[in-house]
């Protein structure tokens, strides 16, 4: 059976949570004040949660993060707050194709943030219908691009080109965004250093065994704590835990910095995913720092199939070495192969063995057997995007 999603805030937490007797187990978001400070996994029974029953499990989660957050909104202090700093404006981004049901949604969380002045722009990567230019239409305040070169790193790069503020955020049109979202993410460039932050994001949904096995498997929240990246304190081509693409914001003038997002990368390219994470790398290799803010909520939908998981799965596994082969061949970074092999025999071997031997908490081998398959094509699906882009290029000169 599926599970519910729910989400808690420990100043208002119900004795009882009724209504789910449709769902054996429930993944449930803890907030303190607003704040997310953990998740827990608890079972339901009857349908239904007695929340004193799982003050003990959600106590072990929390406690570490949550005497740190009391302390600091005890004394009203926040290590992010500076005083002559004022809030950026912002465009957030939504880059889309042939998705007018999940933009919707997207859309419509967006209407809930407070108005600071942010302006709304949709990138139509070549939907195949005008479904998702009448929808943006329908709101009247939101800027309707179509970008008619496939990928969504050309939707990205326009979005750099036409956003009219000094922030842009990034934000997936299946993905919702929370009320506090884009707040959260503006608050962190506060240093001239951060070109760009990402936040965390839970999931929207856990109806289906695929989206199950997907949030175990490469889950997008990436903890409870924020954190900084630098040259100095990360190693600049391991990008995985920095953040997602679902859920991120850049300075405008990062075009200007370290150039465009590269176009053979992600979505609607050979390569299928890996944009987002050579982007991180490569801001890091130029010495600027990335900050992850778990404040700047959203929440995704997975997807709900297991085709759709195991595409999506093989897609992450052709990106991370696509995305490598780029800093290999275009950056010089010599120290890819040494990576790459780490990777293998420290986590995806492992992994497979205890899959084989059926380990409790192990993942499912036929979700690491096609992300080691997609791991396998991914040198050559950058180098073929490549040759399809100067293919394009080379045809449309010629006229």
């Amino acid at each position: 059976m599926a599970t519910a999603v729910l989400d808690l805030d420990l100043i208002n937490l119900p004795s009882e949570i009724t209504g789910l007797t449709a769902y054996l187990k429930a993944f449930i978001l803890i907030r303190f004040k607003g704040k997310p400070i953990g998740k827990i996994t608890v079972p339901i029974n009857n349908g239904s949660i007695r929340v004193e029953q799982i003050y003990p499990v959600i106590i072990s989660e929390v406690e570490p993060i949550l005497k740190k957050v009391w302390i600091k909104d005890f004394l009203g202090w926040d290590e992010r707050d500076k005083i002559d700093f004022t809030y950026p404006k912002a465009t957030i981004a939504i880059c889309t194709r042939d998705r007018p049901e999940d933009l919707r949604r997207c859309l419509d969380a967006l209407m809930q943030l407070p108005d600071d002045g942010q302006e709304i722009l949709v990138i139509d990567n070549c939907s195949s219908t005008d479904e998702s230019k009448k929808l943006v239409e329908s709101y009247g305040s939101i800027r309707y691009i179509y970008e008619n070169r496939p990928g969504l790193n050309n939707a990205r790069n326009r979005a750099l080109e036409e956003a009219r503020n000094e922030i842009v955020a990034f934000t997936d049109d299946d993905a919702i965004p929370d009320p506090s979202w884009l707040r959260a993410l503006l608050r962190n460039f506060n240093s001239p250093l951060v070109m760009c932050v990402t936040g965390m994001t839970m999931p929207y949904e856990l109806e289906t065994e695929a989206q199950e096995a997907f949030e175990r498997y490469s889950p997008f929240g990436k903890g409870f704590y924020r954190k900084e990246y630098s040259l100095n304190t990360w190693h600049p081509l391991n990008t995985g835990k920095i953040g997602a693409g679902a859920n991120m914001a850049f300075r405008k003038e990062v075009q200007n910095a370290v150039g465009l997002f590269d176009e053979a990368l992600d979505a609607g390219t050979p390569t299928e995913s890996g944009g987002d994470h050579e982007y991180f790398a490569r801001l890091l290799l130029s010495g600027y720092t990335i900050v992850y803010e778990p404040d700047a909520l959203s929440w995704h939908r997975h997807r709900r199939t297991w085709k759709e998981t195991k595409k999506a799965i093989r897609g992450y596994g052709i990106g991370v070495y696509a995305f490598w082969m780029r800093l290999l061949i275009v950056e010089k970074q010599l120290g890819i192969p040494k990576l790459a092999y780490t990777w293998f025999i420290r986590t995806q071997l492992p992994n497979v063995v205890q899959s084989l031997l059926r380990r409790p908490g192990s993942q499912p081998l036929s979700l690491l057997v096609t992300e080691l398959q997609g791991c396998i094509l991914g040198p050559w699906k950058y180098l073929q995007s490549k040759r399809r882009i100067k293919r394009n290029h080379l045809y449309h000169d010629s006229y």
